[in-house]
């Protein structure tokens, strides 16, 4: 036996696996770990709605590596064709969890205990999970108490990842030669489809919008989605609101009169000013009740009913009273509208989308 064969597992993966590319994948994760690997068994789906399944056989030079292996494959759907229940160890103080605990992904996961599978709830990236009388649930590592029973290890956990619709016409306009503004134009008809599905599922639409909104002259017509009830939260920083008030009283952001195109006199004063301005009045829902802000995308917030949520950061000027400085209760709200979210659309806030992003399971749309 050659070195690269001397510890081995026996693996196993279903789903879409060659539409969604993920078999690929999964050959290339092994050749690139320095494994090898033998297919045990492979059965091809016989109709678009039907899975295609493999087992084959890992092996590495180390017993390290194979582990490393294993989980990588996991993250791809695979998982142990040997099924045994889930690891479990006790969390011995608050904020901490063993050293071999399972970190997560942002895909559906289920966990065996008792011989039974769990989903897993609260599905997201770079958490724990914990059992909780008879529930498995993510926990990021500063909710987690001492006594708590975190899974460990690699054993007992299946990964699902998402895969790629076997929609015939949406491959064939992704594979179309067309222009980018008509792929831009394809883009947003697809948008607008999904956001009436979600509405009438009930769920909500949660925009994650930065302040290249105001810069670019796109706030009217993210107000007027507002007001139409397209816009259910509204998730930012300092500087939406910041900026977003700043045109509602100066006409300018970042001291540039977006009609003109070109900077003002004095203008490298107005977002202190609007900052000051709405602190003044006590917040932004009191300037709007005051008349202090009248126009903008809060304003329309406001009047519409639409929450949104602050987060505060360490570039912010100010920053005006609504914004959240403590950003474990802004991570805390965040992930407290995001709940219900069917939709989420990010409007140029790198932070803010990547963040976001972390905190939702995959099979919501963004």
């Amino acid at each position: 036996m050659s070195d690269a064969h001397a510890h081995s597992a026996v693996v196993g993966a279903e789903g879409h696996l060659i539409d969604s590319n993920i078999l690929n994948g999964i050959f290339d994760k092994v050749i690139e770990r320095g494994g090898a690997f033998e297919v045990l068994n492979f059965s091809i789906g016989r109709t678009n709605e039907d899975f295609s399944r493999i087992s084959l056989k890992v092996s590495s030079p180390t017993v390290g590596a194979l582990r490393r292996l294993v989980e990588d494959l996991m993250l791809l759907g695979c998982h142990p064709v040997q099924e045994t229940d889930a690891l479990v160890r006790v969390a011995d103080r608050d904020g901490c969890v063993p050293d071999d605990f399972y970190s997560t992904t942002n895909m559906r996961t289920h966990v065996r205990v008792g011989g039974e599978w769990l989903e897993v709830d609260r599905q997201r990236m770079d958490a724990v999970i914990a059992l909780e009388e008879g529930r498995a649930i993510c926990r990021k590592l500063r909710e987690v108490r001492a006594g708590d029973r975190i899974v460990c290890g690699l054993e007992g956990i299946r990964v699902t990842p998402e895969f790629r619709e076997r929609d015939r016409a949406d491959f064939a306009f992704m594979s179309n030669e067309i222009s980018s503004e008509r792929r831009v134009e394809a883009s947003v008809a697809r948008i607008a489809v999904l956001m009436r599905e979600v509405k009438e599922r009930g769920q909500s639409i949660v925009f994650v919008a930065g302040p290249v909104v105001v810069h670019t002259g796109g706030a009217a017509y993210f107000t007027e989605l507002i007001r139409r009830g397209w816009v259910d939260v509204v998730l930012a920083g300092n500087a939406l609101a910041v900026h977003d008030a700043e045109h509602a009283l100066f006409g300018t952001s970042l001291g540039v009169d977006l009609e003109a195109g070109v900077p003002v006199p004095g203008g490298h004063r107005h977002h202190m000013r609007a900052i000051n301005a709405i602190n003044r009045a006590g917040g932004i829902r009191a300037a709007v009740e005051s008349g202090v802000l009248t126009t903008g995308v809060m304003v329309e917030c406001v009047r519409a009913g639409v929450g949104f949520v602050l987060a505060g950061s360490i570039r912010d000027d100010g920053p005006i009273v609504d914004t959240i400085t403590d950003i474990v209760e802004a991570q805390n709200r965040y992930a407290e509208e995001l709940a219900s979210a069917g939709l989420v659309i990010v409007l140029s806030t790198m932070l803010h989308g990547i963040g976001v992003g972390n905190m939702l399971p995959a099979w919501t749309p963004v």
